[in-house]
């Protein structure tokens, strides 16, 4: 009797003691107490409480890592925005929002690990003994996962509204990798069902689970996506508006930004206009010359300076392209030839005039954000009339190509200027739009709404969002009916042939229904195992 004891507890059991390893660092060769799964009594109180106070720290913490890594994955389309933030605090440039989506995968991939670590050990009766060195892990991915929505919401709160985007596109996939999950959990809730004393610990075991499932089962009778949708019905893919040029392939605002726009196909320029302080109009998105110049080189007293208190000459002398080889403002960038490198390192300050005029010659529409002189600036109070001089008089351009941005004195412009296309930066009611003679409305990306696509076209106003970069987003504006994006990466869209993720109500269904019985056909198989 001694010698079976003693070869019984000291029976080796490997894949128990590596569960057992990684999650408790408890490398034993065998297993001293062992709670039968679905077993109730007055001796496991403490074995159900400790392990419900695990767990749920455990899927507490999984849960939120998920969400900040999905939400995180799916700005990647501002990853700029974010760097360029950071910038304007820290007055360094660094790729910020590439080191946090690695951060957030590496914890979310630790913590996933020690979720199923615990469901299999529970599915093996195992008491959850978590090291301390885990459960300084767990609050840890728990508190960065939560300080870092919280801090992104404050912040950057449209983010949300991309998130809301996305599930237009990733809802199908998001329920089909739910079903996967819940077909996964089958294991352990069948394991501990099947060997419970009580047909009420049955029932609390199961009843969740099931209610849960049949959720999943039936959520895609409120799902919408416009990507699904009959054949026949997608309208024409939207064009693409080079937003500052092609800022991933050369410098910002620059020629050579707007020359490899045009050279991928581009269908339209936008930049950002400021006018120096003897007047001329020249292109310049920041306040400062911090960023895009070697201001800092040439004039370090002046860096903080805004950029429209610097005569034209003076602003000739910088450089406008060295900074791009340099900081690689885009994660996504890839390498650039060494004509390229030459060619970018050589990039100057560009005018609005020759701008417009290049525009002209290759027959593209322009869109600029005019930004008004600071206090005390010359052209202050005339800035418009200034620029209008330019577009009219110096460049050449023939107006049905200006989609005319800036709303001041928008009447004045309209009978100076009646060819211009005249666009509007928010939402309004169409009367108004019409009222105003608007004929584009220029919209950010969160504001993307098919219903409102399609009231607009009816009236013959036609939609531009902006900044569109990732290639479900365009999908997603492609489906929704929008005429026109404007996006940095005019080089990739260019290349998408119809919508990702476009398919018709039929086959949405099929894959609907094969997933379901899929599962319910494993599940059913694993119950009666």
């Amino acid at each position: 009797v001694v010698r079976r004891h003693l070869l019984q507890r000291y029976e080796h059991q490997p894949f128990i003691s590596c569960l057992a390893g990684f999650y408790s660092c408890r490398w034993k060769r065998y297993q001293r107490r062992r709670t039968e799964p679905g077993k109730c009594c007055c001796k496991t109180v403490n074995y159900l409480r400790i392990n419900t106070d695990v767990g749920f720290c455990i899927g507490t913490a999984f849960c939120f890592s998920l969400v900040f890594l999905y939400m995180w994955g799916e700005a990647k389309n501002d990853y700029n925005n974010f760097d360029w933030y950071n910038y304007g605090n820290l007055g360094f440039w660094f790729l910020w929002s590439l080191v946090l989506l690695i951060v957030a995968a590496i914890l979310f991939m630790y913590i996933a690990l020690l979720l199923v670590l615990a469901m299999c050990l529970l599915a093996e009766g195992q008491q959850l003994y978590l090291h301390w060195s885990h459960k300084i892990g767990t609050f840890l991915v728990l508190g960065f996962s939560v300080t870092a929505l919280f801090i992104l919401s404050v912040l950057w709160g449209d983010q949300w509204k991309t998130v809301r985007l996305s599930f237009q596109i990733t809802a199908p996939y998001l329920h089909i990798g739910a079903i996967t999950i819940m077909v996964l959990l089958s294991w352990p809730v069948a394991l501990h069902a099947i060997r419970a004393d009580k047909k009420v610990v049955q029932v609390i075991i199961v009843g969740p689970y099931l209610a849960i499932l049949l959720f999943l089962f039936l959520i895609p009778l409120g799902m919408y996506s416009p990507c699904i949708r009959e054949m026949g019905t997608l309208g024409p893919k939207p064009a693409l508006i080079g937003h500052r040029g092609a800022p991933m392939l050369a410098p910002e605002n620059t020629e050579m930004s707007f020359q490899k726009t045009i050279e991928h196909g581009g269908d339209g320029l936008e930049t950002d206009v400021t006018i120096s302080y003897d007047g001329i109009p020249f292109l310049m998105h920041d306040s400062t010359l911090r960023r895009t110049t070697n201001i800092k080189e040439v004039y370090p007293n002046d860096t903080a300076q805004n950029a429209a208190l610097f005569s034209w000459d003076t602003l000739q002398e910088l450089n406008a392209g060295t900074w791009f080889l340099k900081d690689k403002p885009f994660s996504c960038m890839g390498s650039l030839s060494r004509a390229d490198q030459n060619q970018a390192m050589n990039q100057s300050i560009y005018k609005l005039s020759n701008f417009l005029r290049l525009a002209d010659s290759q027959n593209k529409v322009v869109i600029f954000d005019l930004y008004r002189p600071p206090e005390k600036h010359p052209y202050r109070n005339s800035w418009i009339n200034r620029t209008l001089e330019v577009i009219l008089n110096e460049s050449g351009i023939r107006p049905h190509l200006v989609l005319w941005l800036e709303n001041d004195m928008r009447s004045f412009v309209q009978s100076v200027a009646p060819g211009f296309q005249q666009t509007m930066g928010s939402k309004a009611p169409v009367e108004d739009l019409l009222m105003d003679n608007i004929v584009k409305l220029n919209l950010a990306y969160t504001e993307m709404s098919s219903e409102d696509i399609r009231k607009y076209a009816e009236a013959n106003i036609t939609t531009n969002f902006y900044v569109v970069n990732e290639p479900w987003l365009f999908s997603l504006a492609w489906c929704s009916g929008a005429h026109s994006v404007t996006t940095n990466a005019v080089h990739t869209l260019k290349n998408l042939s119809q919508p990702l993720f476009l398919m018709t109500p039929q086959q949405y269904n099929i894959m609907w229904i094969l997933t379901d019985l899929t599962s319910v056909l494993l599940i059913s198989l694993i119950f009666a195992l």
